[in-house]
């Protein structure tokens, strides 16, 4: 995959939601994607789309479970062009998880879902933290 997440800002299709960090968020971050790829002409029975919407809605379950305490928001950031899909969950709480060592064996759960779709698809997942160091976001990116 040629696209690095540096490069994600030069995707000519974004959209940037934020919600509070509660249950609800999850629907609806899965159902503005959906809206979102319908207008960027990416339908919605392409073979990446039904994994990258259970990699969302896993992601920002992560957040709804973990990060309420302390990141009363959680933000979602849709990207998209021609041959990609991206996506960012962020907020913040400090923790960064190890997204490959979901992959070997030493993570569970949503995080190991997550990885397994994501390497199953070649794509990408990398943790940013922000400069502060108080908050994280995880970037996906997906070929189309």
């Amino acid at each position: 995959m040629s696209t690095q997440p540096t490069q994600l800002e030069a995707l000519p299709y974004r959209h940037v939601l934020t919600l509070p960090t509660e249950p609800s968020a999850v629907r609806i971050a899965r159902e503005t994607a959906e809206q979102a790829l319908i207008e960027w002409g990416i339908g919605l029975r392409h073979s990446t789309v039904g994994p990258a919407l259970l990699i969302l809605s896993e992601l920002v379950t992560n957040s709804v479970r973990h990060a309420a305490v302390v990141s009363p928001t959680v933000t979602i950031i849709y990207a998209a062009g021609r041959d990609c899909l991206a996506f960012a969950v962020h907020d913040r709480h400090p923790c960064q998880p190890p997204l490959y060592g979901a992959v070997t064996g030493t993570g569970s759960g949503g995080l190991a879902t997550v990885m397994e779709l994501v390497l199953g698809l070649d794509g990408t997942a990398v943790v940013r933290a922000d400069a502060d160091g108080e908050g994280k976001s995880i970037w996906i990116t997906l070929p189309l």
